[in-house]
């Protein structure tokens, strides 16, 4: 039987404004399947994102949604679950957006371990605004801002997630729908801060500027530049230059989240307890 995706849209905004063959569909429908996956309501789910391709998704689900200004999907999606912590917050954002502009909120959302799914939409370029260089554009590639070739330095956006203190950091692709889908329902599972990075075709803005003409090609070379985890740890130092892990990354269900601590804060000012230590809350490191 055919998957029902039409529940979880809004029809009316279809179809959808991304190029043809843009990963983001995938992605897209993969968090559709582990929102169905796991039983949760529409009216329990708040999807915040912001500006860039990336910023269309809030208008093409029908749940709860906020498209915010560029840079600050986890700052409004921080005041959502602090107001709402039943419900499930879930950010989208590009990676210009995240790690830019955005790269502040980022860090402090990953720091405080505050229970938000935060799908990062990894696609190497601006792609909205014609093919500027991001945060994670590989060295050497042509883009508007830098035509003869990056020579910026490339973010590893998982490892910047863990070590600013995310408790769940994990990577798949959009050539594995499957497995992104699965990557996707067990950071949603997961309480505290889900770092969820989706690797993703941008053929127009990035691949057929780089002799990656057509979604296929662009594909072609995410494929060569990741590895899942356990092939990943097998590589010796020199192979693993260049190479993404995928699957995931770092899981630590005991680290305190936020708005769990922000309750004990709150029960302080009730007058219900004296004061909060540091021994109250599990040590994230």
């Amino acid at each position: 039987m055919a998957f029902n995706y039409d529940k979880y849209l809004r029809l009316e905004k279809m179809p959808t404004l991304w190029c043809w063959g843009c990963g983001d569909g995938v992605i897209l429908k993969a968090f559709i399947r582990a929102v169905d996956e796991l039983g949760w309501s529409k009216d329990d789910v708040c999807v915040v994102s912001g500006i860039g391709c990336s910023g269309r998704f809030s208008s093409y689900v029908d749940f709860n949604t906020v498209h915010t200004t560029h840079g600050r999907t986890i700052a409004f999606a921080t005041g959502i679950k602090l107001a709402n912590p039943s419900k499930h917050v879930v950010c989208v954002a590009g990676d210009g957006d995240a790690l830019a502009i955005g790269g502040n909120h980022t860090i402090h959302g990953c720091r405080r371990n505050i229970d938000i799914n935060f799908i990062l939409i990894n696609n190497f370029i601006y792609g909205l605004t014609n093919s500027q260089t991001s945060p994670t554009t590989p060295q050497g590639m042509w883009t508007v801002s830098q035509q003869a070739g990056n020579i910026d330095p490339t973010f590893d956006a998982c490892k910047l997630a863990i070590a600013a203190g995310a408790s769940f950091v994990g990577r798949e692709t959009v050539n594995d729908p499957r497995k992104l889908e699965k990557l996707f329902i067990k950071g949603f599972e997961h309480k505290g801060f889900s770092f969820l990075e989706a690797l993703s075709n941008c053929h127009i803005n990035l691949g057929r500027k780089n002799k990656m003409a057509s979604a296929m090609d662009n594909l072609a070379w995410i494929d060569s530049i990741t590895a899942s985890k356990a092939k990943y740890e097998k590589m010796d130092e020199d192979e693993k230059l260049n190479i993404f892990p995928t699957g995931i990354l770092y899981h630590n269900e005991k680290a305190a989240e936020y708005c769990d601590m922000y309750e004990e804060v709150k029960k302080v000012h009730q007058g219900k307890r004296k004061t909060i230590t540091q021994n109250d809350f599990e040590k994230k490191i």
